[in-house]
């Protein structure tokens, strides 16, 4: 079962907007691009924590998407799924609870660090990177960094089927056996859908995967100041370019972007004035999709737009 209902005027004011956005000179984008919008009667933050699972997941949840189920290479907001794999290992006693590992969790999602992210990874999976492996080894190498793949599929999510998360993200690439890892066509990449990454991120907001101190200690790492004098000093702030980009000034911000030369990409949940909450999952394909820093925040305005009273 979905975990919200489709909403036909909801889904009609995407198709306008892609077919706009391609107008404007963007030809090709509707291929490209994978959206995932979410509405909400009331804020989301720790909505679930006084309800049990199936009670949250049933709640009445207006959406629509484009593209929404197409499994696409994430870019860094891979790096929300090692975080709440990181808080599930936490709560189940199978990572401790160090200063080394806190640090490593806050560069990996407020700075989208590389480096970190390897760090979490390799504690996640008990695996590390190297040189190629005989096969034997490489096997079992392969076996433990499936672990948080495994995870995800104990949750039993329809919209995690096909999704891939199990490999490092980098600045110039894979060497040893994380490149035999990811095959001689890539075809291993890290791969997730807009559906299913909007569902985790609306999981970790209302408290619905973990506890409520877990999912408040990843709210706070995701938080996101649209403080002009704030981003102005932080040219990486994963606002602009970004979903961030495009909202009114008062509003309130949880994300985490994905960039590289191929992907602009981010998740969002939005907190607004005089207009319902919501979240807004986008992945965008291709070098002129990477390189264009107005598109997020034009579909982010547009759709805030279409969504007040």
């Amino acid at each position: 079962m979905a975990f919200y209902s489709p909403d036909p005027a909801m889904g009609q004011i995407l198709a306008d907007l892609v077919r706009a956005l391609e107008l404007d000179g963007r030809s090709g984008l509707a291929s490209q691009l994978s959206i995932t919008w979410l509405r909400y009667d009331q804020p989301l933050i720790g909505r679930a924590a006084q309800l049990a699972p199936q009670q949250f997941w049933a709640l009445p949840v207006q959406g629509a998407s484009w593209a929404g189920d197409r499994l696409r290479y994430p870019a860094s907001v891979v790096k929300l799924v090692y975080l709440i794999a990181a808080e599930a290992w936490r709560q189940a006693d199978l990572l401790a609870d160090t200063p080394e590992l806190r640090l490593a969790l806050g560069d990996m999602i407020r700075d989208s660090c590389n480096d970190a992210t390897a760090l979490v990874l390799d504690l996640l999976t008990g695996t590390t990177s190297g040189p190629s492996l005989p096969p034997r080894r490489m096997a079992q190498w392969v076996e433990q960094r499936q672990l948080v793949n495994c995870w995800l599929a104990e949750l039993d999510w329809p919209e995690l089927q096909g999704c891939n998360a199990c490999q490092k993200t980098w600045g110039d690439g894979p060497y040893g056996r994380e490149r035999d890892f990811y095959g001689s066509e890539l075809e291993n990449r890290n791969r997730l859908s807009t559906d299913a990454v909007a569902r985790l991120l609306q999981a970790v907001m209302a408290s619905a995967l973990l506890s409520p101190p877990a999912c408040a200690r990843m709210r706070a790492l995701l938080a996101r100041s649209l403080d002009p004098a704030l981003r102005a000093a932080d040219p990486e702030n994963q606002v602009d370019g970004f979903v961030g980009a495009g909202l009114p000034p008062g509003s309130s911000l949880w994300s985490k972007a994905g960039w590289m030369s191929l992907a602009r990409h981010d998740a969002a949940y939005v907190e607004l004035e005089n207009c319902p909450p919501m979240l807004l999952v986008v992945f965008s394909e291709g070098r002129d999709c990477a390189a264009d820093e107005r598109l997020l925040p034009e579909i982010a305005a547009q759709l805030v737009r279409a969504s007040r009273p």
